[in-house]
């Protein structure tokens, strides 16, 4: 590592110059081919996926997603002829604009809008008071471009007014909504800034770290659009990577920057003090980035294709950030030279010249506060964990839908209105709430036995307890595939859809199939999501099994200690149950969600679970191996335990805090992303690390390590022998007992034991 920080200073202008090149070629490239990600999330092999399969063959007109047009008058009904009048003008201007193919709504037809007929009736509410038009764009919803749609929008929306509410929903329409993904950067890295100012007190200081990670981040970004190419990548996964490589990217440079400063502080010369921090720090870095690595990889255990191209995406990002760390950071840091200092700094320096490191302070009188009621504190940091961990066990998996977007939106007001949600709350007019999530059921027939059941079965889901309504049954031009379409009288993301999934899957359907071969699958939006939940769920005790099995490994093989793994695996188990609590008051139970701007309450997103445990483990191993690898580092030079974790504490606590804020600073911003998705991520990670670096490893970590003594440290003199050595600090020098003098003018300050100037006219035998 010195080796490598030694080149990349003395050669800092070829460096920079490889970084800015590369980001361009990449970026090009990127530009070029642009980007294939994702929006599947269905898992192979299970009945709804077996049922979408059938229903693309047989009736491929029937398979897509639809956008609707939907409008509401409280005076009078649609069928009034100011209303009808007005929707049959716009429904007309509507499918006359580019990019739209067909239109298809209640009241007639007329060019490119085919809107008669019986169906036409059942696209009118009940109570007459509410309508919708099927919109059809003439391409896939992710070839459509905004401006294309968006003018769709306001062509329809125009109508709105004089006590009649237009409103628009769907995929296509939902372009419009799309979060810009540079606001929640921007804030991110605003506040970074202004927290690495106030530690460092140095402008040239402050912006090093922002510079490595915009420039690991920037090439990484660029990197997954390619990889979109070649494997599924999953379309929140650029956001997701900026929103950990932005973290950990700004982090790793300040541990590195910060012991550049102490080394300057110390007297040493830019280029020693820069080797010995890249030496010393970014190894811990290396380590700490290896760690998060194996977490996010942990997830190509679980086989599901959109998940290994998130894995991939999100260590490509992390790869990148400790790369820059350890090459493009001393570059600069050779470039800005003394200037990593403030001027006061400076000046003190060249006036009064080196001084020793100073252990008193807030973190050093803390330290010593947790020495001394070690139980008191660690009692009190689990019961702070235990509760934020209790709604875990209430967590609902499911996938939201545009029913949990901010209220403000048209495609949430055109789901209420479909649903006949009233906007104040409460049920109105409308085509129920199971209308936005019917159920899909794909009959294969084989044989007049096998028509005849199908025939007889939507008389018998009329009398099925859970079901509003009935459509069916159609078949395709052979007869041999069948589909009923069934309304829930709850909606999609509700429980009792879940429970209704399940009573046709093991009761109603079989039975009605008795006697033949009739196979019956069960599709649709809500029949998805628990498949596709139950999936997830199945697999992730090995998932988590394997991601704290990695982790402990490494730890065991770097502190040589049965006791540290286990600690870190028992507090990360603890920041992620916690950080899921938040998750679920938030999200699913809604406390401050509309305030927050994320919308109304609704189940969590199958995927998360395992995109945080990965992250959240990742980030946890990060703070546990700079802090235990300074209470190693004093272990192995006193054997004396307490003090260890005291130092060990004291000494880390102030720049693990000031990682944590920037880190809770970045990963908070992406809440104002506008996406559900990526604000539960941003959410999720920043109460982790803010009770990961505030309670864990501020309190319970070294109460807990108070409290075992030397059995922190104990490991088996046969496990010793066999395991290999890996260092993440350089092996302790043993310490000068007096202080080092003022240096002279004209000496040239050397490296003492801790990083410690000694100036050359006075050695210490």
């Amino acid at each position: 590592m010195t080796a490598l920080a030694r080149w990349c200073l003395r050669r800092r202008i070829v460096v920079i110059v490889l970084w800015l090149a590369a980001f361009a070629g990449v970026a090009v490239a990127a530009g070029v081919s642009g980007a294939a990600y994702s929006n599947d999330y269905e898992v192979p092999g299970t009945e709804s996926g077996q049922a979408g399969a059938l229903m693309a063959k047989a009736f491929p007109g029937q398979a897509g997603d639809s956008d609707t047009i939907v409008w509401h008058t409280e005076r009078g009904t649609v069928r009034a002829g100011a209303v009808e009048k007005t929707m049959r003008r716009t429904l007309g201007e509507v499918a006359r604009l580019p990019g739209v193919a067909e239109v298809h709504g209640p009241y007639g037809s007329h060019a490119k809008a085919d809107v008669g007929g019986a169906q036409g009736g059942r696209q009118i509410s009940r109570d007459g008071r509410t309508a919708y038009a099927a919109l059809v764009f003439d391409r896939p919803t992710e070839e459509l471009g905004v401006a294309q749609v968006r003018k769709v929008v306001e062509t329809a929306r125009a109508a709105d007014g004089d006590g009649l509410q237009v409103e628009l929903g769907g995929a296509g329409i939902a372009l419009t909504e799309a979060p810009r993904a540079q606001l929640p950067e921007l804030i991110g890295l605003g506040a970074a800034a202004v927290v690495l100012f106030l530690a460092f007190g140095s402008l040239a200081a402050t912006f090093l770290p922002i510079v490595t990670a915009v420039a690991a981040v920037g090439t990484a970004s660029a990197g997954i659009a390619l990889l979109s190419h070649a494997m599924t990548v999953a379309d929140f996964a650029p956001m997701l990577g900026s929103l950990i490589g932005l973290g950990v990217g700004i982090d790793y440079a300040l541990f590195i920057v910060t012991r550049h400063r102490k080394g300057l502080r110390a007297g040493l010369p830019v280029q020693e003090a820069a080797e010995r921090a890249v030496s010393v720090s970014g190894r811990a870095v290396v380590f700490a980035g290896a760690t998060v690595c194996i977490a996010l990889l942990g997830m190509l255990v679980l086989r599901l294709s959109f998940l290994n191209g998130v894995a991939l995406a999100a260590s490509l990002t992390v790869v990148l950030t400790v790369a820059a760390s350890v090459t493009l950071l001393p570059a600069l840091l050779g470039v800005i030279g003394m200037r990593a200092l403030g001027r006061r700094e400076r000046r003190r320096l060249a006036e009064q010249g080196p001084e020793p490191e100073q252990r008193a302070g807030i973190a050093a009188r803390w330290a010593g506060f947790v020495e001394r009621h070690p139980k008191l504190l660690g009692a009190a940091a689990a019961a702070v964990m235990l509760t934020l961990a209790l709604p875990t066990f209430g967590l609902h998996l499911g996938t939201s839908d545009q029913g949990n977007n901010p209220a403000t939106s048209t495609t949430r007001k055109a789901y209420d209105l479909l649903a006949g949600e009233r906007a104040g709350g409460g049920h109105g007019s409308g085509f129920g709430p199971g209308f936005n999530g019917p159920l899909t059921l794909v009959g294969t027939l084989d044989g007049p036995d096998d028509r005849i059941a199908f025939d007889k079965l939507p008389q018998r889901l009329r009398h099925t307890p859970g079901v509003a309504q009935v459509g069916g049954p159609e078949f395709d031009g052979s007869r041999s595939t069948g589909v009923i379409t069934v309304v829930p009288d709850s909606s999609p993301q509700s429980r009792q859809t879940s429970d209704l999934v399940e009573r046709l899957r093991g009761e109603v359907l079989p039975e009605a199939a008795d006697g033949t071969t009739l196979q019956v699958r069960v599709g649709g939006v809500t029949a998805s999501y628990d498949d596709f939940a139950s999936v997830i769920v199945g697999k992730l005790p090995l998932f988590i099994g394997v991601v704290v099995a990695l982790g402990s490994i490494l730890l065991l093989l770097a502190f040589r200690s049965i006791g540290i793994p286990l600690k870190a695996a028992l507090m990360n188990v603890a920041a992620v149950a916690s950080a899921f609590g938040v998750v679920v008051a938030v999200f699913q139970w809604g406390w401050g969600s509309e305030l927050l701007g994320l919308g109304s309450a609704g189940p969590i997103e199958p995927f998360l679970p395992v995109i945080m445990v990965s992250v959240l483990f990742g980030l946890s191993m990060d703070y546990q191996v700079f802090l235990v690898s300074r209470m190693y580092e004093e272990w192995q030079l006193t054997r004396d335990n307490r003090q260890a974790v005291r130092v060990g504490l004291a000494e880390t606590s102030r720049v693990i805090n000031s990682a944590a804020v920037i880190m809770i600073a970045v990963f908070a911003a992406f809440v104002l992303s506008g996406d559900r998705t990526i604000a539960m991520f941003g959410i999720g990670l920043a109460s982790a690390v803010a009770l990961d670096a505030f309670v864990l490893r501020t309190l319970l970590v070294p109460a807990l390590m108070h409290m075992l003594g030397g059995a922190n440290w104990w490991l088996p003199s046969w496990l010793d022998r066999w395991l290999p050595r890996i260092s993440i600090e350089p092996p302790p020098e043993p310490r000068d007992a007096p202080a080092p003098p003022r240096p002279r003018e004209g000496d040239r300050p050397l490296v003492g034991a801790q990083g410690v100037g000694r100036p050359t006219g006075r050695t210490d035998g």
